[in-house]
């Protein structure tokens, strides 16, 4: 009988594997290793002192886990391996692979981490732990407010309404947009708009919805934005951050509050957050907000009596170990902006986010890689859905890209 054992210690998690690893027991150990992965874990220790036999289909699931940690700036290494079990590793190549240690002190220069980047700070409250960067001397960026949401209530929107920015114009920004050429064609399009490194995400206000986009290649080929509302930014980043808890999740909000006390000038940031979904809180519309489709009865689309066939607001978390890509606003000192930056933040919130909702998978927390990372996540996996997301939202890691704005 083959058992497999877990335990956490000291930022290293710890896979003791006893028996055989063979086609019979190799799915269920893959399994485990992939949610240790999908839960944040970067360094797997395996230890297989106790493996008297490995097949190939064993040695499968370690160069599966291999190659997902090191997408994410990961890694496994092998822990004692018997002398039969390491003929058969040393006759695949898997030696040259996958790293071995055949003792405590091998184990542990290969877990050590390298030095930190000159620097870097890192900071540990309440079981998060947050690894961050300042840039001095970073100028704060500029904010573009699009459109108005005065009509949104109402669902008063026209073509009259409609602000067209090029795509090579806008770096980052969110709001109630599509793509498209002639009016008559996109305004049945409109939805939940994500813009991040000047790629387009938005997911049209309808009975079936699927997330259209379109990827910026760095040549201006005419595509346009359209906008009923929303706002752009852009700017380079003044900190850059990753975060992890021991705890079962860290919200949100928690991290906006971490935002507040950092040493910013500006009381207006834009963010870009990457991070592992322990279950999301958003909403997104359910249809577009234009004249055609007013309420009968005059009332406004979140009235009681309107709000279901409107709005679509789960009540429970969803989309656990989800990928989230998110851009937005977060606004450390609503007193010191503009009236109009003000107008951007409802219900007295202080963030204005939209996410992408990607597939699973792990996610690196090396901020050195973060625009790298980012990218890769746009361009490489799958998106489910664009959302307005709330402070309720709950993640396991991931990382934030912070701008400087003028508010």
């Amino acid at each position: 009988m083959t058992t497999c054992t877990i335990n956490h210690e000291y930022g290293v998690t710890r896979v003791v594997i006893a028996g055989r690893i063979d086609s019979m027991s190799s799915a269920e150990i893959q399994n485990q290793l992939d949610e240790l992965i999908l839960g944040g874990s970067r360094l797997l220790v395996v230890d297989v002192e106790q493996v008297n036999f490995i097949s190939s289909a064993g040695l499968r699931i370690f160069l599966h886990a291999q190659k997902q940690l090191e997408r994410v700036d990961g890694q496994i290494i092998i822990y004692k391996v018997q002398e039969g079990v390491l003929r058969v590793f040393r006759m695949s190549g898997f030696d040259r692979i996958i790293q071995l240690a055949d003792s405590e002190a091998a184990l542990a220069l290969a877990c050590s981490p390298s030095q930190a980047a000159a620097g870097v700070i890192v900071t540990s409250t309440e079981g998060i732990t947050f690894t961050h960067r300042l840039f001095a001397g970073v100028e704060p960026g500029t904010l573009r407010i699009i459109g108005s949401q005065e009509k949104l209530l109402s669902a008063g929107y026209d073509e009259q309404d409609v602000i067209s920015i090029p795509q090579s114009q806008l770096h980052f920004g969110a709001g109630l947009a599509t793509v498209g050429e002639r009016y008559e064609e996109y305004k049945n399009l409109f939805g939940e708009t994500l813009i991040i490194n000047k790629n387009i995400f938005y997911y049209p206000a309808v009975k079936r919805p699927a997330v259209d986009y379109m990827f910026y290649t760095g040549e201006d080929v005419g595509t346009e934005c359209k906008f009923f509302h929303g706002f752009a930014f852009a700017g380079s980043y003044s900190v850059l951050a990753s975060f992890e808890t021991t705890e079962a999740f860290i919200t949100l909000d928690q991290l906006v509050e971490w935002m507040r006390v950092l040493p910013l000038r500006s009381p207006l940031a834009g963010i870009v957050l990457l991070a592992e979904s322990r279950g999301l809180y958003g909403m997104n519309l359910k249809q577009i907000p234009v004249r055609e489709h007013k309420p009968a009865n005059g009332g406004e689309i979140f009235d009681a009596g309107q709000v279901g066939e409107w709005i679509n607001y789960p009540i429970d978390p969803c989309d656990q170990n989800h990928i989230v890509a998110a851009t937005g606003l977060v606004c450390r000192d609503k007193a010191a902006c503009t009236e109009a930056v003000q107008k951007l933040f409802s219900g007295g919130s202080p963030l204005h986010l939209h996410a992408g909702v990607f597939e699973k998978g792990p996610l690196s927390k090396n901020i050195e890689q973060f625009s790298e990372e980012v990218q890769r996540i746009l361009t490489e996996l799958e998106i489910k859905k664009v959302q307005h997301m709330l402070g309720q939202s709950r993640f396991s890691n991931g990382m934030i890209g912070i701008i400087e704005l003028k508010g």
